[in-house]
């Protein structure tokens, strides 16, 4: 049985209680890592380009839910709807981290612990005084946070810049984590907020993302899910395809054929067509470090 939990929100006390009906014949901490999966493999699927990982998520997707009946089946969908409608009422918010610690599922890990979105949003509202300085000739700026969690301080920095006026095209949010459940709580969250970038599954000190930040240089110890907003905002689709010959070389290594190429019509009013994906770019700059080495949040 889920526990019955105290002190929520309007919306977060209506998932604990469609949450505890799927807690009869599993425990919480099953249901939870289930419904999180499937979440994300939904988004995912809707712009993953590489056929072999689509697939895998697709099988992965049916395997999970196929343990469920046909009632217990019909619920999942409705916690999705109480998340996607408490974001929208409330961006202030670490929806999926909040309820992850109020169920108490960090028990599963002895004691793993969110940061409070109180304390990210505090953090993020010194470091971004000078942002509008940080997108530079490129016109965009990029934040990295290599232990990203649920997702509470790129959440915070992408509201603390939007009360900035810098938007969704204006800043590309990467998040790494060691924890397969974690990062993909951080990826569903920022995927429906609207945000550009992607979050890979691996660790972060032995296996760090390198290479261009759109398409970084992906290894076999890392898992990468990119948000649906890289493949829907026409900015995002043009900077993108200036590093498309990133997307062939993480194709080779699967042994799969790239898709073609084909250039996007009318992307931005005015502007050139994107190159073709053989044309040699010119690599962008990687992660922003401090005077001693140390990666800085912006």
């Amino acid at each position: 049985m889920a526990k019955i939990v105290r002190g929520l929100r309007e919306g977060q006390m209506e998932f604990q209680k469609v949450f505890s009906r799927l807690c009869n014949s599993q425990s919480s901490w099953q249901v939870w890592s289930d419904f999180v999966e499937m979440t994300a493999i939904a988004i995912s699927n809707t712009c993953e380009i590489r056929d072999k990982v689509r697939q895998d998520r697709e099988k992965r997707y049916f395997d999970i839910i196929g343990q469920y009946s046909k009632s217990e089946q019909d619920i999942f969908p409705q916690l999705v709807g109480i998340l996607v409608s408490s974001l929208q009422r409330n961006q202030e918010q670490d929806f999926l981290g909040e309820m992850f610690m109020a169920l108490e599922l960090s028990n599963h890990w002895k004691g793993q612990f969110f940061t409070p979105y109180c304390i990210c949003k505090a953090m993020a509202t010194i470091n971004i005084q000078d942002a509008a300085n940080k997108k530079g000739a490129k016109g965009y700026m990029t934040i990295n946070d290599p232990a990203c969690g649920a997702g509470a301080t790129l959440i915070a920095a992408r509201n603390a810049l939007e009360l900035s006026r810098i938007g969704s095209t204006e800043v590309f949010f990467v998040g790494q984590d060691i924890d397969r459940i974690a990062a993909m709580m951080c990826y569903i969250q920022l995927s429906l907020l609207g945000c550009a970038g992607y979050v890979v599954i691996a660790d972060t000190i032995s296996h760090p993302v390198t290479g261009p930040m759109l398409w970084p240089n992906l290894t076999e110890y890392q898992d990468a899910w990119f948000m649906p907003m890289n493949f829907i905002e026409p900015i995002w689709v043009l900077r993108l395809s200036k590093t498309w010959k990133g997307i062939r070389q993480e194709m080779a290594t699967v042994d799969q054929e790239p898709p073609p190429y084909e250039p996007t019509q009318d992307v931005v009013p005015g502007t050139p067509s994107p190159p073709h994906p053989c044309t040699t770019v010119e690599p962008e700059n990687l992660f922003t470090e401090t005077e001693i080495g140390q990666l800085s949040l912006f």
